[in-house]
């Protein structure tokens, strides 16, 4: 098992859905760092339910615990624990359907893999609620990476078929921020809620697309060959129990363009080596090149949905059908947003600390 990410700045998350609480051990923060759990919680409550209309009923405090790492509001070089307690617990939907298998839930995959002992309530370890965990650790890599004039931030371009305007980067922070969906665009914002809206009274659910960037970005972030920037921002963002598709830069669109489209031109900016277009979304060569770093992440529908579905009874072995009850989200994506940034964050000030970018004592 592997709950470990990073090499210098690590993040070990703990916990399950439905446990006691669930947590996170940031090893590898420098000493110095001036850090406050007002600094940790205000992100946090950003991917809270109740903060997006798409989002479930379960409504967790969500209070954020700093038990280790930090003294006189310095981190003190040792490891930073940071765990939320599990206050709002319901089990009882789950023991109706301990022995179905619910369809695109890790429920069939756990099973076999653990033997049956996996804790099933919620999804377990499996489950959303985790990525909590990813957004406190987030959080301390985001005030690191502020050190070197580094920031993170996402915002949702696309639920399910509305895909919002593009906008200037320099505006997401000012838009995104303020809408309930993190959508830079209001027109599309609007369509979107009630499309979530809709498919809630359905019953069902819907996905989207989140786009995350980064600024100010230095150029050499990145190890060729096996630990390139996209490979292991790919690999963190795919640990987000609801993505299923990463692409940087152009993406996808790259395979139907022509080397003339789809090549960035160099040139000089006050000094300064740039490129006149981004297609390549700030990384060549699995290596940063100094230009805002582009990443889009599909989100697919959330799994746990009241329409009823064809699944398996794993007691009796046999066929049936299951409808899931308890409190969901219609749309994670908007939820996802922080963590999405969380997650880049992460990667982004591991490999600056690996480049030697952000040293072991700030003064």
């Amino acid at each position: 098992m592997s709950n470990t990410l990073g090499k210098l700045f690590t993040i070990t998350s703990f916990g399950e859905s439905h446990g006691g609480c669930i947590g996170v051990i940031v090893d590898g923060c420098p000493a110095g760092l001036s850090l406050s759990p007002a600094d940790i919680q205000k992100d946090v409550d950003l991917r809270r339910a109740g903060f997006s209309p798409a989002s479930t009923t379960r409504e967790e405090k969500d209070k954020v615990e700093i038990l280790s790492g930090i003294f006189n509001g310095r981190t003190t070089g040792a490891p930073i624990c940071m765990l939320i307690k599990n206050e709002s617990i319901d089990d009882t939907a789950y023991d109706k359907i301990k022995n179905l298998l619910r369809p695109g839930h890790a429920d069939f995959t756990a099973h076999v893999k653990y033997g049956g002992f996996n804790d099933r309530r919620g999804g377990g370890m499996f489950s959303g609620r985790i990525t909590a965990t990813f957004v406190m650790a987030g959080a301390v890599a985001k005030k690191l990476l502020s050190t070197i004039g580094v920031e993170t931030l996402a915002h949702t371009v696309a639920i399910g078929d509305i895909v919002a305007k593009p906008v200037p980067y320099e505006q997401i922070r000012q838009k995104a921020l303020k809408d309930p969906l993190f959508c830079a665009d209001a027109a599309a914002s609007k369509k979107m809620l009630a499309a979530v809206a809709a498919v809630k009274k359905q019953g069902d659910s819907l996905g989207g697309i989140i786009e995350g960037v980064a600024f100010n970005m230095p150029v050499g972030l990145g190890e060729s060959l096996f630990d390139t920037l996209d490979g292991d921002l790919a690999k963190a963002l795919l640990a987000i129990p609801a993505v299923k598709g990463v692409e940087f830069g152009a993406g996808f669109t790259a395979a139907r363009k022509k080397g003339s489209e789809n090549n960035d031109p160099f040139a000089l900016k006050n000094g300064k080596i740039v490129t006149v277009t981004n297609n390549a979304g700030g990384i060549l060569g699995g290596i940063s090149n100094g230009m805002p770093l582009v990443v889009r992440v599909a989100i697919k529908p959330t799994s746990s949905i009241a329409l009823e579905q064809s699944t398996v009874d794993t007691k009796k072995m046999k066929e049936t059908t299951i409808k899931v009850e308890g409190r969901h989200d219609a749309c994670i994506v908007p939820r996802a947003v922080p963590v999405i940034s969380a997650m880049m964050a992460v990667v982004l000030c591991d490999f600056a600390m690996r480049a030697g970018l952000i040293p072991r004592v700030l003064k």
